[in-house]
């Protein structure tokens, strides 16, 4: 998958794919790359912080402050707890959406990581292995 498949959604694009929906058949790489790169936790996190972010407008209510931030802030710790704990669910479905096998997602993510694992093991050979046998 090179980088000149890659095509991000606009702005627009990408807030209506933060709350769930479909992007067109052009950003299906970029999807792919959304769900399974190196940062695709924090990507994770970062859609769930937008579709709680409505919830800012709670801070307008009448009330004292300290109250209505509390209770903001116990219901953004909430939505993080459960996205967290669903988060390879939520991805391997957003893959299914797009048009992927499910499981598309965790193979992606285990071959890199089965790739950095053996360059590191070939690294620490390389620096503490003495090239003398026995």
């Amino acid at each position: 998958m090179g980088d000149s498949a890659l095509v991000r959604p606009n702005p627009l694009l990408w807030v209506w794919y933060a709350y769930g929906g479909r992007l067109p058949a052009r950003h299906r790489e970029w999807v792919l790359h959304d769900s399974t790169t190196r940062t695709w936790i924090l990507r994770h996190v970062a859609r769930t912080l937008v579709q709680v972010s409505p919830g800012l407008l709670f801070l307008l209510a009448p009330g004292p402050l300290w109250i209505k931030a509390l209770s903001l802030l116990g219901g953004v710790i909430l939505a993080l707890w459960y996205s967290l704990s669903y988060m390879e669910y939520t991805c391997e479905y957003r893959l299914y959406k797009h048009g992927y096998e499910l499981g598309t997602g965790k193979a992606v993510r285990d071959r890199a990581k089965q790739t950095a694992t053996e360059e590191q093991a070939a690294r620490y050979a390389a620096l503490y292995r003495s090239p003398e046998g026995p």
